[in-house]
């Protein structure tokens, strides 16, 4: 890992060296609502609570550099990011019964979004709206799951991973205004936190979020 941040941090100075640069500071909201769970916005069922309950458990925070290339640009960033998924995972044991626990999920991660961003509308330095997307890169930096009220799985039957290190994709919609920037944008990742019964995976918790988040420019 360090050698790849070694490295990313050289070449974005390779770059700099043709562009203009921005560099900046950022935190952000992660929301628990995922492509699968968009359904509970428009029900009602995420709301204002939802909201408040995340916020207390998922954020993120970290520095970005921008390299303008005219309209376009590139932005690295380097955030870190916490969070809490809580869910119950419900299947069928041996002898085809039901059987169910609860899965929790606390997050702690290293992510490297290489995001490249085109500005829809740019004034001068006063406003800009942008669209972007990009891979991103994310490390464990300590995340961990815990299993509660199992039903019909013995505990020892439950084996659990936490991968070192994914590959998802982000992308998403901000905006400029002066020093400050505000992004809202959606990130995919996959089989980071996978759960296995007897071998055989049954849960490969998909940490897709959106993430709400406010930048300053420092210069």
């Amino acid at each position: 890992m360090k050698k790849f941040i070694y490295s990313a941090v050289l070449l974005f100075f390779s770059i700099s060296a043709f562009s203009q640069i921005d560099f900046g500071v950022k935190a952000g909201y992660n929301s628990s609502v995922g492509l699968d769970k968009l359904s509970s916005v428009t029900s009602g069922n995420y709301n204002v609570d939802s909201i408040r309950a995340d916020v207390k458990n998922n954020f993120q925070l970290g520095v970005f550099g921008r390299l303008n290339f005219g309209k376009l640009y590139f932005q690295p960033e380097l955030l870190y990011t916490m969070g809490k998924k809580e869910y119950t995972v419900t299947l069928e044991d041996t002898q085809n019964n039901p059987a169910s626990y609860d899965k929790v999920v606390n997050i702690s991660n290293i992510e490297v979004p290489l995001l490249v961003g085109y500005k829809v509308i740019d004034l001068i330095k006063m406003v800009n709206v942008r669209v972007f997307a990009g891979p991103k890169l994310t490390f464990n930096a300590g995340s961990s799951l815990k299993f509660d009220n199992e039903n019909n799985i013995k505990i020892d039957q439950i084996e659990k991973d936490v991968k070192n290190a994914q590959l998802g994709l982000e992308a998403g919609l901000g905006v400029d205004v002066l020093k400050f920037t505000l992004d809202a944008r959606f990130n995919m990742i996959k089989d980071m936190y996978q759960t296995k019964i007897q071998d055989v995976t049954v849960d490969d918790f998909q940490a897709n979020t959106i993430v709400i988040s406010l930048g300053w420019k420092l210069f």
